[in-house]
């Protein structure tokens, strides 16, 4: 590791990380905007999905301040993130086969719809199936993944496929294989991970594509506010009214 303190190189790392989005992502990112723009004035409703600390960047974009009122998490129960004990059960639940068809046969997803699936490795079975069963039932399925994995490592799934090959659109983090940024000599692995901070700025940057484009077609952004700002909750409800039939979170 060169010289400059443990925080000073991860920030540097992380900043060159975004940096490498915004060069190589660009156009990727305009595609995934205008595709869930697409979606939603054709109707459709958007989800998100992400296993283990992947669902942290699919729960940053779900009921938040400044984000799409009608975007809505798919949970798996035991996989949404660590809140489970033990905490190994997520990841093993990750590699069960059959579970990702069972959650979208019983979800609200319709042909029509679309779904955002991220997974760092996409490796796994989940991921793979999902992928698979969501454009068999007709859902447009975009992908967040490190395209560097199917490179570097094994699928897990019986295919022998990865994320990346069942999806309509990817959109690659560049993080790589491992996903730890530092290392030091007086420490036997590597460390401090950055695809949260990565692939949540990939999603807000995809998502304000999307606002933008509606914007651009003449359709108000279903936009929600911060509800510790004066006339917030009163915002908020408008939207949830006016588009309720497509917000699940709050049923």
């Amino acid at each position: 590791m060169s010289d400059g303190t443990p925080a000073d190189l991860f920030l540097d790392a992380a900043t060159t990380l975004l940096r490498r989005l915004k060069e190589e992502e660009a156009e990727a990112i305009e595609a995934a905007g205008t595709l869930l723009a697409d979606t939603v004035v054709s109707g459709g409703r958007l989800f998100a999905f992400g296993a283990g600390h992947s669902s942290l960047a699919a729960q940053d974009v779900v009921y938040r301040a400044g984000g799409l009122a009608l975007m809505n998490l798919l949970t798996v129960p035991g996989v949404v993130g660590v809140d489970v004990t033990p905490a190994t059960l997520g990841s093993a639940l990750e590699r069960v086969d059959g579970l990702a068809s069972a959650v979208l046969d019983t979800s609200p997803l319709r042909s029509g719809d679309a779904l955002v699936i991220i997974s760092l490795s996409g490796r796994n079975a989940l991921p793979v199936e999902m992928a698979q069963r969501a454009r068999a039932l007709g859902i447009t399925v975009i992908g967040v993944t490190s395209v560097a994995y199917a490179a570097q490592t094994t699928s897990r799934h019986s295919s022998g496929t990865f994320l990346k090959d069942h999806c309509d659109l990817v959109l690659d983090s560049k993080i790589a294989v491992g996903d730890a940024e530092l290392t030091l000599d007086t420490i036997p692995a590597p460390f401090a991970p950055a695809s949260t901070v990565v692939t949540t700025a990939l999603m807000q940057a995809v998502l304000a594509t999307t606002a933008a484009t509606l914007a651009d077609r003449g359709v108000e952004p279903p936009l929600l506010r911060s509800g510790n700002v004066d006339g917030g909750h009163d915002w908020n409800n408008r939207v949830m009214d006016e588009y309720g039939d497509r917000i699940f979170y709050r049923r």
